[in-house]
């Protein structure tokens, strides 16, 4: 096995006995972030990263050596970063998000910026200013990798790094690591601050990671966490220790499975996995239990999430003018110069749910549409703390099957749609601890489970997901490392 497809700790053990050197790590990660052939990559950093190799000096830090990407909208002082997005073209930072910031100081190096779908609104990859993201498990570029997150999540399965960042709002972090194999974590509203990341929905949105260890994402969420007095959403309690939670002891431990969200799905390879997975977990001394979540309020969650994201987007992108950031394009008045870098910097998705928020906030409907989308908010919520008082985490499908191909058509108001492929957005309704991971193949394409839990339970994540792990086989997972695991 290469060095780079080792787990972070591995890494680390590796430098600190000589076995390799942060010059060797970086230059296998730029080598192999120059065969992409995915289009995830906005920029690949690499005069940037040997001059931030020259600085590390002797750092200590968790992360010393170790090259990572990081999504495009995500502040990096003096680099320019444009979320995908025509009308910020040319924009570049006078200053580090938090997570760039404390990613340098734990001595990671940045080696590129990844694409995504445009100011990272969108599921698909597929909406970018640089055209379609593909997914790395099929060469024909034919199926998705998921988004917005989606150049990260298409790097690391292409093992160009051992880590990413990402940003979720609805599922961005969680669904494309599903359709990529990979890790996806999105911890509690205000674990991570948002500092620094291009705001989307704030009610909704999380910062995110991508690894392809269980072991790695723990680790990770250790640097990450903590209080930022540039965020004031960012939580005050104390970071923990998330790997000491790494015990494999799940004895006594409950899974609830939703069945409105299995009943949903039409893929029987996806339902019989989790069934074997649920089957393991008992073997190990782990309670399942089967619940209903209501099928009314499940069908209601896109619309929901449609409703208040657009609207939380177009009062959070309301600077975007063309003449604050971007590209300007001249007009007699004001309204005239923004109509002008707006048509020629938006997208048509990005038009169209700017139209819908503008028309969910006027006076006249906010009531019977962003007031109305709140209340159903609230009680979608509430239903999701009544079923994790009856276990430790809900075990659900982390997508309703494989990656799709771009042109799959479907029924938008079908149950698999409306249910199964939305309903990872029950983890930013409530702004819940959330992570997927592999669970089995299906004709040489990844599956994905994930787990959602109380607030601040990240630990307890950590530990229910590294038993998953354990009994998939499926860790460091990459197209260059395929394995079709143990179930």
């Amino acid at each position: 096995m290469d060095i780079l497809d080792l787990s972070i700790r591995e890494m680390r053990q590796a430098l600190e006995e000589g076995r390799t050197t942060p010059k060797e790590l970086l230059e296998k990660a730029l080598e192999r972030a120059k065969k992409d052939d995915c289009n995830a990559f906005e920029s690949i950093l690499e005069k940037e990263a040997y001059e931030a190799l020259e600085g590390l000096g002797k750092n200590s830090g968790p992360l010393y050596g170790i090259p990572y990407l990081t999504k495009d909208n995500f502040s990096v002082k003096g680099i320019e970063t444009v979320a995908s997005s025509n009308i910020l073209k040319g924009y570049r930072p006078l200053y580090d998000a938090t997570v760039t910031r404390k990613l340098k100081e734990a001595g990671a190096i940045l080696i590129g910026q990844t694409t995504m779908d445009e100011l990272a609104m969108g599921g698909t990859g597929m909406s970018g200013h640089l055209g379609y993201t593909y997914n790395p498990y099929d060469p024909s570029h034919k199926r998705m990798v998921g988004g917005s997150s989606s150049g990260s999540a298409a790097a690391m399965a292409e093992a160009v790094v051992p880590f990413a960042t990402g940003s979720d709002t609805g599922d961005s972090v969680r669904r494309p690591a599903s359709l990529a194999g990979l890790v996806g974590v999105k911890p509690t509203w205000g674990r991570i601050s948002r500092y620094g990341l291009f705001p989307f929905a704030p009610s909704l949105d999380h910062v995110g990671y991508f690894t392809r260890y269980v072991e790695d994402a723990a680790l990770l969420l250790g640097v990450l966490a903590g209080h930022d007095p540039h965020d004031m959403t960012s939580s005050h309690r104390p970071i923990e220790d998330y790997a000491a939670y790494l015990d494999g002891n799940i004895k006594g431990k409950t899974f609830v499975r939703i069945l409105d969200i299995e009943e949903s799905l039409s893929d029987k390879r996806l339902l019989e996995a989790l069934d074997r997975l649920s089957e393991e977990l008992i073997k190990r001394g782990a309670v399942i239990k089967k619940e209903r979540f209501g099928k009314d309020l499940l069908e209601s969650l896109y619309a929901t999430y449609i409703v208040i994201s657009c609207a939380e987007a177009t009062s959070n992108d309301a600077n975007l003018d063309g003449i604050k950031f971007g590209p300007y394009y001249e007009g007699k008045t004001y309204d005239e110069a923004m109509r002008k870098a707006r048509t020629a910097g938006f997208g048509e998705l990005i038009k169209r749910r700017f139209v819908i928020g503008s028309f969910a906030l006027m006076k006249e409907n906010q009531d019977v549409l962003f007031l109305r989308a709140q209340r159903n908010r609230a009680k979608v919520v509430a239903r999701l703390n009544e079923l994790l008082a009856l276990g430790d985490a809900l075990l659900i499908p982390a997508a309703s099957g494989v990656a799709p191909e771009f042109e799959a058509g479907g029924d938008k108001l079908s149950d698999e749609y409306l249910i199964a492929d939305n309903h990872l957005v029950l983890g930013n309704f409530g702004g819940l601890p959330s992570i997927s991971l592999p669970l089995a193949f299906e004709n040489g394409l990844p599956l994905g489970v994930s787990l959602t839990l109380a607030p601040f339970k990240e630990g307890e994540m950590f530990r229910l997901a590294s038993v998953i792990e354990d009994i998939t086989g499926l860790r460091g997972l990459s197209v260059l490392n395929r394995k079709e695991g143990n179930l």
